[in-house]
């Protein structure tokens, strides 16, 4: 599977350079998200800006990615989706459980802003 990540303090990016989510690479980037919170990154945007076809793997994988950011603490975010991929999840029925946001640069905002009310709670 081709991909990129961008690594930052609060955040890592998490981008899919190929055109479909199957079964045949989504057990990589399950292992990618795993490690990715293993070194401790809590907070991560999968951006699907370039996938234009998931199956049931790739969105067992956007699961498993959303629960182990969650069970640290932080944030799972998914942008960049297509109507294809945005289709398959309204008919799985995962909008309530998935943060969807638009841009990239939407993303990195909203994930910002949950850090600071996570902070803002630790502190009261």
């Amino acid at each position: 599977m081709k991909f990129t990540i961008d690594k930052n303090d609060k955040y890592s990016i998490l981008k899919i350079d190929e055109e479909r989510l199957l079964s045949t690479n989504a057990p990589q980037l399950k292992t990618e998200l795993i490690m990715l919170n293993t070194e401790g990154i809590r907070n991560i945007i999968l951006d699907l800006t370039d996938v234009a076809h998931i199956d049931s793997s790739g969105l067992s994988a956007i699961l498993i990615g959303n629960r182990i950011c969650k069970e640290a603490s932080g944030s799972f975010v998914l942008t960049g989706l297509n109507d294809q991929v945005r289709r398959l999840i309204e008919i799985s029925q995962l909008e309530p459980v998935l943060n969807i946001i638009p841009t990239v640069s939407e993303s990195i905002d909203y994930i910002l802003m949950e850090e600071l009310e996570r902070d803002f709670n630790r502190e009261e």
